[in-house]
């Protein structure tokens, strides 16, 4: 009987603290209280939830509470688009311009092709076997910038296929390709890349110069059998202007091109795609086991 008394003097100590605890968080929190908008939740629940930090905040809970504060503008949102930046803009009561949807575009041609008995026909060339972590960014810290000859190139380890949420990259014979039907244009995969190979353009893009190599066109000759060697006949025979050629490198100014790929025809790496032109395609080859190329 005794021990049953202390029991439930126990329980009922507990119990009354517990009771005592509970009030005295209930008027705290009616004392704390902070009153918060209800925009903000409106604001979060426009964006997509990728939390992929394209528009340079932290998560998409960081940049709905920038743009409730005026720190921050609406259509910053890849994930989003357009949809996304003019609800904000609804929610905000401010008119937003459209947004332009982006996809990533990986400025590199290189992609390695072998013939029957593992000897490299075409590519960027290279020059040692890297047996190191998986990883761009440490590739390329060793041996004189990487296992590339060309130091301007796709070393091709995946780490952008890592950094994408939503599996628009991966690597294919040694270089990171894009999907552009699942790239929604968060450029999380640019952030990650070691030579800044990779840059946003409007999806669909006809004519496309895909290399970002700024040596010498001997050099790059030596280095890859489909760099740009800066000749200067793209920019010659194009009807717009809209081809610039800058420390070696053919670039595009897609505010004049119209697409009409005069320019692929003159290349003569054949470094510059068209879509809307067919091309042979190489014979079957076999990729060798010591070549960069990643499975994703």
């Amino acid at each position: 009987m005794e021990i049953l008394m202390q029991v439930l003097i126990a329980v009922a100590v507990l119990g009354g603290l517990g009771l005592a605890f509970g009030l005295v968080l209930a008027a705290a929190s009616k004392i704390f209280y902070v009153e918060t908008d209800p925009r903000l939740d409106q604001l979060n629940e426009c964006l997509p939830g990728a939390n992929c930090g394209g528009c340079g905040y932290a998560g998409c809970g960081g940049y709905a509470e920038a743009v409730l504060n005026g720190e921050a503008p609406v259509g910053k949102c890849a994930s989003g688009g357009n949809e996304c930046a003019q609800a904000m803009a609804a929610i905000m009561g401010i008119k937003a311009e459209a947004v332009t949807r982006k996809v990533a575009l990986v400025r590199c041609s290189g992609e390695k092709t072998y013939d029957k008995d593992g000897n490299q026909i075409k590519g960027a060339k290279v020059k040692a076997n890297y047996e190191g972590f998986r990883d761009c960014l440490a590739a390329s810290k060793v041996g004189g910038s990487g296992p590339l000859s060309c130091k301007f190139g796709c070393l091709g380890y995946g780490t952008c296929t890592k950094a994408c949420k939503y599996g628009a990259i991966k690597v294919v014979n040694g270089v990171a390709k894009v999907d552009e039907d699942l790239c929604v244009g968060c450029m999380a995969c640019a952030a990650v890349c070691p030579r800044q190979l990779i840059v946003p353009v409007e999806p669909n893009r006809n004519v496309v110069i895909a290399c970002n190599s700024m040596a010498k066109g001997a050099v790059t000759t030596r280095s890859c059998t489909v760099g740009c060697i800066g000749c200067g006949l793209c920019k010659k025979i194009c009807p717009n202007d809209a081809i610039t050629v800058e420390k070696g490198l053919a670039r595009i100014d897609y505010t004049k091109c119209d697409n009409c790929g005069l320019c692929a025809t003159v290349c003569p790496k054949q470094l510059i795609k068209d879509s809307k032109v067919e091309t042979l395609s190489d014979p079957a080859i076999k990729q060798p086991t010591n070549s960069p190329e990643v499975k994703v």
